[in-house]
């Protein structure tokens, strides 16, 4: 019993922590909500560079630079998703980072092919993927930020990606409340202990929070609301599913430890890599 009260104590902890660093980097300014993303974006990249590596033994024989290099290209993305708030001295970022951006891609290419006398394709490959899983989904939450004003009129950037992150979170525990009470139909083997009922109830119960919360507290248009809650919760399922089947293919249980009780930076933002996308496209197509 006390083992399992330490546990509970650590988590709990470990949580209020993370939920602070969180609503700090969000809430204050651009430049927090860039460093905190900045931070989230390597930090995702390095476990995942170490899962692909359990996965195919061939990925830990990378060069440094190629290591490195796509992590670095990652986060030129993420700098040239910034909008105009984003300048110093009336230079812009994101003027410089697509320089970036385009220098450091041609230059990777060229040494790849130049500094290997065979190319590893299935290594290329999973950077690529791991490009588009992580470095183009947090570069995208750099663009919702901008958009935000445009779905949310007379509020400011940080309220859209707030959405997005509170209609996963609320997902998140009501699956798990849902599902432990009333959960009895498994919804998939890559996690056992996700259930149909958890699952769907978590998704309702999200909307409906979200769309009440926003509605009657902040006076937003419910469509938005609906559409973002909904798209969020469905797709972060999947990301969550993922990045399951990315450990287990891995041999692990966690991604990394970077929180007591609660694993690494894939574990906690999986969910939001793969809903961030599919939010971005409702946004600019239906919003």
């Amino acid at each position: 019993m006390a083992f399992n009260l330490q546990t509970f104590r650590t988590r709990a902890l470990t949580a209020i922590v993370f939920v602070l660093v969180m609503l700090a980097g969000l809430l204050w300014n651009q430049w927090s909500f860039l460093l905190l993303f900045s931070i989230i974006h390597f930090g995702c990249w390095v476990e995942y560079q170490e899962l692909a590596g359990l996965i195919d033994k061939d990925y830990t024989q990378l060069s440094l630079l190629h290591r490195y290099g796509s992590m670095l290209l990652g986060w030129t993305l993420v700098l040239w998703m910034t909008d105009s708030s984003f300048n110093v001295n009336g230079i812009m970022l994101h003027t410089v980072a697509r320089k970036l951006f385009l220098g450091l891609a041609i230059g990777l290419l060229v040494a790849e092919v130049l500094l290997k006398q065979q190319l590893n394709l299935r290594s290329l490959g999973y950077s690529v993927a791991g490009f588009v899983y992580i470095s183009l989904s947090w570069a995208l939450m750099l663009d919702l930020r901008s958009s935000s004003a445009n779905v949310f009129i007379g509020y400011p950037g940080w309220v859209l990606p707030v959405v997005i992150i509170a209609s996963i979170w609320i997902n998140d525990t009501m699956a798990y409340i849902v599902g432990s009470f009333i959960g009895k139909t498994p919804f998939s083997s890559i996690s056992p202990k996700k259930t149909w009922e958890g699952t769907i109830g978590g998704a309702v119960l999200a909307v409906i929070a979200v769309v009440l919360a926003g509605h009657y507290s902040y006076d937003f248009e419910w469509k938005p609301l609906l559409l973002i809650a909904a798209t969020a919760a469905v797709t972060g399922t999947a990301g969550d599913l993922l990045e399951s089947k990315l450990k287990r293919m891995a041999g692990v249980k966690d991604s990394g430890q970077l929180m007591p009780g609660h694993g690494g930076f894939l574990d906690r933002f999986d969910s939001l890599l793969i809903a961030i996308p599919f939010v971005w496209l409702v946004v600019k197509l239906i919003l």
